[in-house]
This record gives structure tokens, C-alpha cells and sequence, in this order.
């Protein structure tokens, strides 16, 4: 079940596991499970902070330290090299350079004079906000059930009436040192307060201990919890229902239409990763009336509107309709308007200062009856980008329910937007690499070949989706890969290549898992060896139908999927020198092999247009991790040459012309070459990867 600021959280401190632990320990052990409850705080938001007594490396005396979480970290996964410690008294000191408002944006050059025992870690922003809050541990979230309470209209009164004089109220206030001066002095006027509400933005609480400290914000987020779940009880959410949900299969058929439509105009400036979520909160917020104009109000919590732009764009989809055709041919339509209300935007609120617009297109998509999909640079930013808006439903749900829902004012979101701290922080930000948001189907790809290629791609950015038959071997194959780059970018799907409907439900099931597909590796196979007179007419027919008609139906999909998108698109096909030079026994598996190469050639000249490149590797004698040798093959080519199966790499290793093995890896560096920018104006090739072979030179 789908858990919504209506569900009391869980008190997740063990004291058996905390005993112990030091005080830098118990922070990290506090912003752990903390962060585990994304109604808590969402990715990357929020931050906790201990103020420790410490001997000072220089003097050896005992020093006050803050620690608090640095730049950019998360607290659910945070680490002790993830908090930066900054010495008190400096801190304090900073007070007396404070020129005003108007230049608090200059402090943030001052922390790292502040810095204790030469920490690398940044400090963020949020520093002061913790340092000057007159108590030892600090805890800083954004729970939806307390922003709930700070985006609605009467916001300051609803504190009062939930906390008393418990609990403080502070306006919206632009994050940083300013705030920090203002939580300072709210504390210092109200010394009884065990935490304070900032409008629009989220909850400060605090403790004497790291557990106080934990215990009273779990105790404050029920608390509003708990009221706004009595004062919702029996009313009607979002206006009640305009529309009824599609069943999940339909879901995900309608969103494998809209998302590489969608991807293809997002991905003007650089490739994009989609991410569809249809769980239970989504829908019933994308299926209500009070939805158009609550998304149209853009989104209250900083975070939320960092990672979401400031409002999403609403899909002109009737599920009861099934209109998805009238929807694919407005969709032009629909996203330059949004595109062209975004530059208004970015034209009415810019200072002389700002930096550059950046891209305009909107990053959370909202379909009635269907669910939401989120685009982003990678598909790890996409999935967080929709937790975020989930954040946001919920936070709409309470406020509009009990008062009335008002997002961040349009001047202040584009101020937070457009934070030239925010520019030096997206400045400092790595260079993507190489296969950055491309997406790529690799048919066997729980083989040798397959898997290196796989990790090949995943290692220079992009999301991969392994496709074979052997659904044991794929879940080996994938577990791997997710350990080495992580869950969010691997996705496997079942799929035997000689049967259409498989291959077109592998297609759909790609691009609602990412989006959409850059890249194709035709790599599944077989291999057989018989003379002649004794290859029987299945046998021939089977090499067919895997090595040739399978070729053909996953690169027919792919070619319309590329079309859709129109962004290009790379086929990389892994054929075999068989394909050019014949061998003995082994007619049908080099037929098969050659009419791979030749379908290569013809669809080069079809792709070419819509820059879809489509080239060929050549590999020979890939034993290691190939599945197509742990079978009979193995055994009929070792009688072929007149050898045992020890023998048969060596003597493949003789025979070539460099006397060098060909390994997975050296497959997987060529169809890395040919799927990379550093091919583009490649098309038609064949590369051999044989150790040198004269018989398949191609010219």
C-alpha cells in the first residue's frame, strides 16, 4: 500500500544499535533512519546537525565543532565523510563581517575559513541555519505533512492551532545566512519552543541529545500528522474524481506510446531518461478535478520545485477516450506552449544577474488515468524527480483538504531557481560522460558478449536493458551488473528474438522503463556444425529463424522507435567472420551469419535520413562466457579441427594472424566505438575483431 502524509511514522531508533556510539555516530545514525521515510524528507533534502566538543588538532584544547550534513549529500545514505565540521567560535565570528540582506550570499565564501581538521566536505548553505539555533542537536526535514501545513493559506494560525506556543511559525525566507539570524533569534525570544514551522518550506525541531533530538521530530510530524488525518476524515480530496483510472496493463501501454514521443522533444539538447510512476497517490491526484488548477500553482518546498521546475505539464488524455492518437499529434503542440510559458516566466522574474535559461521543457508529466512520468538527464534524477512531485501531491492533499493551497510566490521560486549559488553548484558539477542518458537493448545479453557490452555502456552512463531467453541467466547477469552501477540502471525482459509479439512487448517494456532506446546490440545467437548432407531442414531453419529473422524483428522495433523519438539511433550488430569466411560443417550458422551482414547493409541505407547509424562487429573463436560454446558446438568444431575442447582456444589463438585471444571485452570496446559520438559519422562499416583473419579482410 502506497504510504501518505496521513500514516503516523515509525520511531525507527533502536537503542541496542545506538549504545555505544560516539556523537558524531549518533548523528549519522540519527540522519540515516531519518532519511529512510521519504514522507520524512525527500532525496537530497534536509539536514541534521550535532554540535560536538572536540580537541582542537592546533592547540589541543577542547573546541566547540559543528557538524552538520555538507553539500549536495543525502541523509538516508549519507556517510561520516558526508558532514562537514565547521569550529563554533568562527562560526559565531562570522557575525561581525555581515554586511546585510542584501550580500548574505558573500558568507558562503567565509565557511570555509571556518572549517575544523582540514574537512574536504563543503558546507552548504544550510550552515548558519544550524549554527545559530542555540542547541546542541538539530534537525532540519521537509515532512509533507508539516509543508502541508507551511503551504497553506493560513498556514501561521494552523501551527498555532495543532502546536500552541510548542511549536514556532516563521514566513518563507529564502534559505541562508539571514534565516539563520532569524532562527536564532526565534529561539532566543522563545526558549520553551521545541521546534519551529518555516512557511513554505519545512521543520525545525531540536534536543539535548541525539534521541531527544530524533524522538521530538517523529513526535512533531505525527502530531500534524495525526490532525490533518482527523480533519481530512470523509472529506472529498482534490475536488473528488473527473476521471477513472486504466487498468495497470493499459497504464503502461498508454505511457510506452506517450514516453518516446515525449523523450524525443526533451532531448533537444541532450538525451533524456524517463521514469513512469502509477502508484496509488498519483493516481488520484491526476484523476481529479482539483488537479489542473492545484499542478498549476507549482510547487511549494524548494526542493520540490529544484527537482520538478516549478509546475508540470498536464498530457490531454481522456482515458475514458483512449484518445492516445489525438494526444501523440497535439503533443507538439502541447510542449512548445509549455516551452513558451517558461521563457515568459524566466523573461518576467530574471535579475541583470541571472545566469542563462536553461532548458525550458517541463520535467514532471501528469496523465489522467495513467499516472506520471519524469524525465531527466539520468534515470537515477528521474525516479527522483517523481518522488519529489509524490512529496508534492501530498503536501497539496493536506493543505488544499484543511485551507487552501498556495505555492512559492513566482518572483521567490525563480530567485531559488535561479540562485547564482544554485549556478556554481550545477557548474561544479562533473562532465557527463559519454553514453550520458542513452538507452540501450542488448539481445543476449546474459552471454559473454552481451554482459561485457552491457557493463561497457553502463560504465560510460548509459541505462541498459538485457534481453534473453534464459531467464535464469538474465537474473544472474543483471543482479551482477546492478551491484557494479547500481539498480536504477539496469532492466531486463525476457524475449525469445523469433517471435514477434515477444519483441514488440520488449520494445514497450523499455520505453516505459526508461523511455525510450538509443542503442541496439543485436547479439543473441546459437551456433550449430554438421556437413551439409546431414544439416536437416530444422537445423537450418532454427539458424534462420534466431541469426537472421531475429536480427530483423528487434532492429524492424527499434527502427520505429527511433523514428518516434527522431533523434537518431545506433544498431550495432554482432555478426561473426563466419559471415565473410566460410568454414566447413557449418553452412546454415554462416549463411545465417552472412544474410545478418547483408541485412546491415540495407538498413544503413534506410536509417541513414533519420541519422540512425547501423554498423557490424565481427567477432571469432569468443569462448570465454559465450553460451553458444558450452553446448554441442563446442564438441563439433573441436572434431572439426581435430582437437579436444582444451585445445580449440589455442588453436584458434595459432591460427589468426596476431596470435592473440579474442575475449568478450575486446567485442564489447568495438560495439562501445560504434554506438559512441565518436562514430557518428560512421554507418555500413563492419569492424573484425578476429585477431586477424585474411580471409574476412572486407576489402
Amino acid at each position: 500500500m502506497t504510504k501518505t502524509a496521513t500514516d503516523l511514522l515509525e520511531n525507527r531508533w533502536d537503542e541496542d544499535k545506538a549504545r555505544g556510539m560516539s556523537e558524531p555516530e549518533l548523528l549519522l545514525y540519527r540522519s540515516n533512519i531519518l532519511g529512510q521515510d521519504k514522507r520524512v524528507t525527500n532525496y537530497g533534502g534536509g539536514n541534521t546537525s550535532a554540535k560536538v566538543m572536540q580537541k582542537d588538532p592546533l592547540t589541543g584544547e577542547e573546541v566547540e565543532v559543528l557538524w552538520v550534513k555538507g553539500s549536495g549529500g543525502d541523509i538516508g545514505s549519507i556517510e561520516m565523510s558526508g558532514f562537514s565540521t565547521l569550529y563554533m567560535d568562527k562560526l559565531r565570528a562570522l557575525k561581525g563581517l555581515y554586511r546585510g540582506v542584501e550580500f548574505e550570499d558573500e558568507m558562503v565564501g567565509y565557511l570555509p575559513h571556518c572549517t575544523f581538521n582540514l574537512n574536504p566536505r563543503a558546507a552548504s548553505i544550510d550552515t548558519p541555519l544550524h549554527a545559530y539555533v542555540p542547541r546542541t542537536h538539530v534537525d532540519h526535514v521537509h515532512a509533507d505533512a508539516i509543508i502541508a501545513i507551511a503551504a497553506a493559506k493560513d498556514g501561521e494560525r494552523l501551527t498555532r492551532e495543532i502546536f500552541g506556543d510548542r511549536v514556532g511559525w516563521l514566513p518563507w525566507k529564502k534559505p541562508g545566512y539571514e534565516l539563520g539570524l532569524w532562527l536564532e533569534d526565534f529561539c532566543t525570544k522563545n526558549p520553551q519552543a521545541e521546534g519551529v514551522v518555516l512557511g513554505s518550506h519545512g521543520l525545525f525541531t531540536w534536543g539535548d541529545t541525539a534521541k531527544a533530538c530524533y524522538d521530538k521530530t517523529i513526535e512533531v510530524i505525527n502530531e500534524a500528522t495525526a490532525w490533518l488525518g482527523a480533519r481530512m476524515e470523509g472529506q472529498t480530496i482534490f475536488g473528488g474524481a473527473a476521471h477513472e483510472s486504466l487498468d495497470p496493463a493499459a497504464r503502461r501501454a498508454v505511457a510506452a506510446r506517450l514516453m518516446p514521443a515525449i523523450r524525443g522533444f526533451v532531448s533537444g539538447n541532450q538525451h533524456m531518461v524517463g521514469h513512469f510512476n502509477d502508484e496509488d497517490a498519483v493516481l488520484e491526484f491526476v484523476n481529479a478535478k482539483g488537479m489542473p488548477p492545484l499542478a498549476a500553482l507549482g510547487t511549494s518546498c524548494p526542493d520540490h520545485f529544484l527537482r520538478t521546475k516549478i509546475r508540470p505539464l498536464v498530457i490531454d488524455f481522456d482515458p475514458a477516450k483512449g484518445n492516445v492518437d489525438d494526444v501523440l499529434a497535439g503533443l507538439s503542440d502541447q510542449i512548445a506552449a509549455y516551452r513558451a510559458d517558461y521563457a515568459a516566466y524566466y523573461d518576467r522574474c530574471k535579475r541583470p544577474d541571472s545566469p542563462d535559461m536553461r532548458d525550458p521543457n517541463a520535467v514532471v508529466y501528469l496523465v489522467p488515468g495513467v499516472g506520471m512520468i519524469t524525465f531527466a538527464k539520468d534515470k537515477a534524477t528521474a525516479r527522483i524527480s517523481g518522488e519529489f512531485y509524490v512529496n508534492a501531491i501530498n503536501v497539496m492533499r493536506g493543505a488544499d483538504t484543511v485551507d487552501e493551497y498556495t505555492g512559492l510566490p513566482e518572483q521567490e521560486a525563480f530567485d531559488i531557481e535561479y540562485w547564482l549559488l544554485e549556478e556554481a553548484k550545477l557548474q561544479r558539477m562533473p562532465k557527463p560522460k559519454s553514453l550520458a542518458g542513452r538507452v540501450a537493448l542488448v539481445t543476449g545479453g546474459a552471454g559473454g558478449i552481451g554482459a561485457a557490452t552491457a557493463a561497457r555502456y553502463l560504465s560510460e552512463g548509459a541505462c541498459v536493458m538485457l534481453a534473453d531467453i534464459d531467464e535464469s541467466a538474465l537474473a544472474s547477469t543483471a543482479e551482477t551488473l546492478a551491484g557494479r552501477f547500481g539498480p536504477d540502471v539496469v532492466r531486463t525482459v525476457q524475449m525469445n528474438v523469433t517471435q514477434e509479439e515477444a519483441v514488440q512487448a520488449a520494445y514497450a517494456e523499455i520505453a516505459v522503463e526508461l523511455g525510450g532506446v538509443d542503442i541496439l546490440v543485436s547479439n543473441a545467437g546459437i551456433a550449430s556444425s554438421a556437413p551439409v548432407e546431414e544439416t536437416s531442414l530444422a537445423l537450418w531453419n532454427k539458424n534462420m529463424d534466431i541469426l537472421s529473422t531475429g536480427y530483423f524483428l528487434v532492429s524492424r522495433e527499434a527502427f520505429k522507435l527511433f523514428r518516434v523519438q527522431d533523434i537518431g539511433g545506433a544498431v550495432v550488430f554482432v555478426a561473426s567472420k563466419n559471415g565473410l569466411a566460410a568454414s566447413p560443417n557449418a553452412s546454415a550458422y554462416c549463411t545465417a551469419k552472412a544474410a545478418e551482414i547483408h541485412l546491415a547493409r540495407c538498413l544503413a541505407l534506410e536509417g541513414a535520413e533519420a541519422g540512425i547509424r547501423v554498423n557490424v562487429v565481427n567477432p571469432d573463436a569468443v569462448l570465454r562466457g559465450s553460451k553458444i560454446w558450452e553446448g554441442d558446438w563446442l564438441d563439433q568444431r573441436a572434431s572439426t579441427y581435430g582437437t579436444d575442447k582444451e585445445g580449440l582456444e589455442e588453436m584458434y589463438r595459432k591460427r589468426s594472424m596476431l596470435k592473440r585471444s579474442v575475449l568478450p571485452e575486446d567485442i564489447a570496446e568495438a560495439a562501445y566505438f560504434l554506438a559512441a559520438d565518436t562514430s557518428a559519422k560512421s554507418t555500413g562499416n563492419i569492424i573484425n575483431v578476429d585477431a586477424g583473419n585474411v580471409q574476412a579482410f572486407t576489402r
